[in-house]
């Protein structure tokens, strides 16, 4: 397993996980387009990938922009690896080494996604849209 950055020509490897979920599925494939990715990954943000055998099975990407959480997905036949967990993790040390706001994220509510999030110490403020709404604090971060 090889955890590292994110870059624009891991962007097609992304899409196919990101359509590979059971849970929290796009309403169809092209919603996310190549170019959502490329602005995340540049401007708003940044990503990390999980390779295994130089195949892309996970990936996270955080926007310093809307201070959230816009992507951490593991395909389902990688899932219970810890994958996932060192992505987060990953994620989250960088976010807060760059603000001190609060991150956020929203997720389908009674899926494993967010078991994971509240087990990983996120509180739950709320709704986002039908999703439940997660923050992060630093100072939670931190203590965790």
């Amino acid at each position: 397993m090889v955890f590292r950055e994110a870059n624009i020509s891991d962007i097609s490897q992304m899409q196919i996980v990101r359509n590979s979920v059971k849970e929290n599925q796009l309403s169809s494939p092209d919603v996310v387009k190549d170019k959502d990715y490329e602005i995340y990954l540049t401007d708003n943000g940044k990503g990390w990938v999980c390779e295994i055998e130089n195949e892309i099975v996970g990936f996270a990407i955080v926007d310093l922009v809307e201070n959230n959480v816009w992507a951490l997905f593991v395909k389902p036949e990688f899932e219970d690896q810890g994958i996932g967990k060192q992505l987060h993790n990953q994620m989250l040390n960088w976010y807060f080494k760059q603000t001190k706001n609060p991150v956020w994220l929203g997720t389908a509510p009674g899926t494993r996604a967010a078991q994971f999030y509240r087990f990983s110490g996120w509180e739950e403020i709320g709704t986002h849209g039908k999703e439940i709404k997660f923050q992060m604090t630093s100072e939670n971060w931190q203590n965790l």
